[in-house]
């Protein structure tokens, strides 16, 4: 088994595709469905807000972004669904002042959209061939540990873009040590189990690639 031989990481799942066909998701169909409803419902957001609160219009421009940056990278289909259903679960609740009605929500936000996104940063760098990943359970084992580093880095960059809406936006963005300590390490959560996903669906897909077509 080479380096990056299964699906999920593979560099070269697909012909390459140019143009729009670079934001066309494949894969499951019913993943497609919700990968397409998602982004369809994200642009419609934006457009909702577009014309009531600029820090919306921000909040749903960085979840259309995340999910242009999922289908430019090919990333599986699930992946895709998953992305633009958290994203866009965790956007409207902000909007809504969800975080404030029901206080936990927030963890939970961080536990998802932080595992999400380091798995699509993931399979994007690999996919690139920045990072080679050998077969066997070392390779699995190296996999979760970069994802957790990844995971990681996005969440310090969310506190840091919570730091400035704070500052700079709006002062009713909730910073402080307790909250930003609660979603680093919610991130953190979400980073772990991103890196144990994404593994193991390597290894079974190695298995898989090893047993052949039945």
């Amino acid at each position: 088994m080479t380096d990056l031989d299964v699906p999920v990481l593979r560099a070269t799942v697909a012909p390459r595709r140019e143009g729009l066909r670079l934001l066309v998701v494949t894969g499951p169909r019913w993943a497609r469905a919700v990968a397409d409803l998602a982004a369809a419902l994200t642009v419609l957001s934006l457009v909702a807000v577009a014309f009531v609160d600029g820090v919306a219009v921000a909040v749903f421009a960085l979840v259309l972004l995340g999910l242009v940056v999922a289908r430019l990278v090919a990333a599986p289909a699930p992946l895709q669904a998953a992305t633009g259903a958290v994203l866009l679960l965790v956007a409207w609740a902000a909007v809504l002042s969800g975080y404030e009605r029901v206080p936990w929500l927030d963890v939970v936000a961080h536990v998802g959209a932080t595992g999400v996104l380091a798995a699509v940063a993931v399979v994007g760098i690999t996919r690139a061939r920045l990072l080679q990943v050998p077969a066997g359970p070392r390779g699995g084992i190296g996999l979760a540990v970069v994802t957790v580093a990844v995971g990681l880095a996005l969440a310090v960059l969310w506190e840091l873009g919570e730091w400035y809406g704070h500052t700079y936006v709006d002062d009713g963005v909730g910073v402080g040590y307790e909250d930003t300590i609660g979603d680093l390490a919610a991130g953190g959560l979400g980073a772990v189990l991103a890196g144990l996903v994404l593994a193991r669906s390597a290894a079974r897909e190695r298995r898989r690639a090893v047993r052949g077509p039945r």
